[in-house]
């Protein structure tokens, strides 16, 4: 009887608008076109195993229904929050089973990430003599998620954000389908597309809140807003968005892109990022691609650190905006963080050569007998406060670590170590 009642049953809008033919898909004609890597597979007649990888409402679950259809595959689909080993293990015999009928099975494992290492390696043996072909979907980073062997024997396909155009595409199918204009002036329905961030099925599913709307005047913006709720940006503080957003805002920060940056603060503030990772980011930033090209940009990092922890949020995330737009317009130098790694590098290579015996203090009388300080010339008695005496130890090449940019304070650094370096040849010439 169930069954009977089912047809009769409301189905949301995303569903009835669900494509039937891949063409119909929208946004994803990277992939799917004649010139797409799975068109072509299509055209060919050569299905292979794949990892559709992208975010929510991008038409993953669809283009793998539509794909069993086209190739005349048996389509199994599971979740992987919902199903565990004995489900993949009924499917797996039906497979077989299909497969002695002289017919293939394609298997679709939504949030295929959710499987553990061995569960994922309980494909392998199946994908591998052809069983099954595996379609995978995730919105989580395949490499940090997927066994090595599984993304081996399958292709990563990157499904893209749906742009506005094909979000207009879905809006003007489901008015085609309903039979009915959205009541909504025309920036409201450019802010609703806005609110959908992407996501194809969030906005059908916020139309289809709209379309129950009572007949009445065309809803402008504040209107639209009343009605639906504003989607949380898409972002996981521990997974892809997360590392995403740190590299944009600090490639930014090193482009010098003062606006740019602040929009990627304000996305990772939007989509809950701790204000204190970001600062502690920040300091980092300050001596990595600053450092002393503008010794005050270690200062105000450390400062915006100091404001947000007296103040919380929302007041102290200004402080930590002040910083972004601080170290985006400050001049830019790598040269402290190369030159400390030049050392380290120095360090290990050299292991452990001593000091130079006329650096080193004779607190006792063995000491000073092997010669401890001997020789030694201290700086502050000489006329311009520079000996040019050797620090390196004896039997090492002078190393160059640090070479300042000609940028910011840097550019004065220069000159004092071109002016040190040429007394120290003529000072250690002398004493030659």
């Amino acid at each position: 009887m169930s069954g009977l009642f089912e047809s009769q049953a409301p189905r949301p809008l995303a569903d009835r608008l669900r494509p039937a033919v891949l063409n119909d898909v929208v946004g994803q004609d990277h992939l799917i076109g004649p010139e797409g890597p799975i068109g072509r597979m299509l055209s060919g007649s050569r299905l292979a195993s794949m990892i559709l990888w992208g975010p929510p409402g991008t038409g993953k679950t669809t283009i793998a229904r539509l794909l069993a259809d086209t190739s005349d595959l048996e389509f199994e689909p599971l979740s992987a929050v919902f199903s565990g080993v004995a489900d993949l293990r009924k499917v797996f015999e039906r497979a077989k089973q299909t497969r002695q009928a002289g017919r293939g099975t394609l298997l679709f494992i939504d949030e295929i990430h959710r499987f553990n290492r061995a569960q994922q390696d309980g494909f392998l043996p199946y994908v591998e003599n052809g069983t099954v072909i595996l379609v995978g979907a995730t919105t989580e980073n395949p490499s940090f998620e997927l066994n090595a062997a599984l993304l081996s024997r399958s292709q990563v396909f990157v499904l893209k954000r749906l742009d506005d155009n094909a979000l207009e595409e879905l809006l003007s199918r489901a008015e085609a389908q309903t039979g009915r204009r959205l009541p909504l002036k025309a920036e409201a329905r450019v802010a609703l597309i806005a609110m959908a961030d992407g996501d194809g099925r969030y906005l059908l599913n916020l139309a289809e809140e709209v379309f129950a709307l009572t007949p009445g005047d065309d809803l402008d913006t504040a209107g639209l807003t009343q009605v639906v709720q504003r989607r949380a940006p898409l972002y996981d503080k521990a997974q892809e968005g997360h590392y995403n957003l740190i590299s944009a805002l600090h490639k930014s920060l090193r482009g010098s892109d003062a606006d740019a940056a602040l929009y990627w603060l304000a996305r990772m503030l939007a989509g809950g990022e701790a204000p204190i990772y970001i600062a502690r980011r920040l300091v980092r930033f300050a001596s990595e691609d600053i450092g002393l090209a503008d010794p005050q940009a270690l200062v105000q990092a450390l400062a915006a650190w100091d404001a947000y922890d007296r103040l919380g949020s929302p007041e102290g995330e200004l402080a930590v905006a002040q910083a972004v737009l601080y170290l985006a317009t400050a001049p830019k130098s790598n040269a402290a963080y190369s030159a400390f790694k030049g050392a380290q590098r120095a360090a290990r290579e050299t292991g452990s050569l001593a000091p130079p015996a006329h650096i080193l203090n004779a607190p006792t009388g063995l000491m000073r007998d092997l010669g401890y300080g001997k020789g030694y010339e201290y700086d502050h008695d000489t006329s311009d406060g520079f000996s040019g005496q050797n620090y390196i130890p004896e039997g090492m090449a002078r190393p160059n670590f640090y070479d300042p940019a000609e940028r910011g304070f840097e550019r004065d650094i220069r000159k004092r170590l071109e002016y040190w370096a040429r007394l120290r040849r003529e000072r250690q010439g002398e004493s030659g």
